[in-house]
């Protein structure tokens, strides 16, 4: 039976990480963090696994840093790629179009739900076929999630429809590329929401 040091409340662990509870209990239902309930129905989460998540390593901020007075500055993308070659392509390239956004990458679907629960991102661009939580299971996590804290979801994955299909398929809500990562139309979909936000 784990000892009270060995466990945390929700909203302890919610404090440790930075994020809401909701995101606590959700990380806890996907199985990202380890959890059980007491005899009189509290939830208690494993120390060990709150602490495991800390030390995701946090995606680091963009190169370039570009801030335009005219468009809001606090749009966010989340990419989650294992290939590092392709990680730094999108920073590059991202970074080169001159807009207000700042990116993080990450290596798979685990450190992607982290950056995702605490950055609340306007935008997660996901590879599929990823070592350790691949995006299935990040996306299958994903769904549960509040859409504020999420935002907009797009697929960039080499797999063939037939491969997608039988692993499961994809959410209704996500938007799906084939690789090569196509920049022009992440590009229009990126000023475009840019543009609607700062309508709003």
């Amino acid at each position: 039976m784990p000892t009270r040091e060995d466990t945390l409340t929700t909203r302890q662990a919610a404090e440790l990480l930075g994020v809401s509870v909701r995101t606590v209990q959700l990380w806890v239902e996907s199985s990202v963090l380890r959890a059980w309930k007491t005899p009189g129905g509290h939830r208690r989460v494993a120390r060990d696994s709150v602490i495991a998540l800390m030390e995701v390593p946090q995606s680091p901020p963009p190169e370039a840093e570009v801030v335009s007075p005219d468009i809001a500055t606090d749009f966010t993308v989340v990419i989650v790629e294992d290939d590092v070659h392709l990680r730094r392509l999108y920073e590059l390239t991202m970074s080169n179009w001159n807009l207000p956004i700042e990116i993080h990458v990450c290596e798979n679907g685990f450190a992607g739900l982290v950056d995702i629960g605490r950055l609340r991102p306007s935008l997660v661009i996901t590879d599929l076929d990823m070592p350790g939580m691949d995006g299935f299971a990040m996306l299958r996590a994903l769904v549960s999630m509040p859409s504020e804290e999420i935002g907009d979801v797009l697929v960039v994955s080499g797999l063939t429809d037939d491969e997608i299909s039988s692993r499961g398929g994809l959410p209704e809500q996500v938007t799906r590329h084939h690789k090569p990562v196509p920049f022009p139309d992440i590009r229009l979909r990126v000023e475009a929401k840019l543009a609607a936000h700062t309508a709003a």
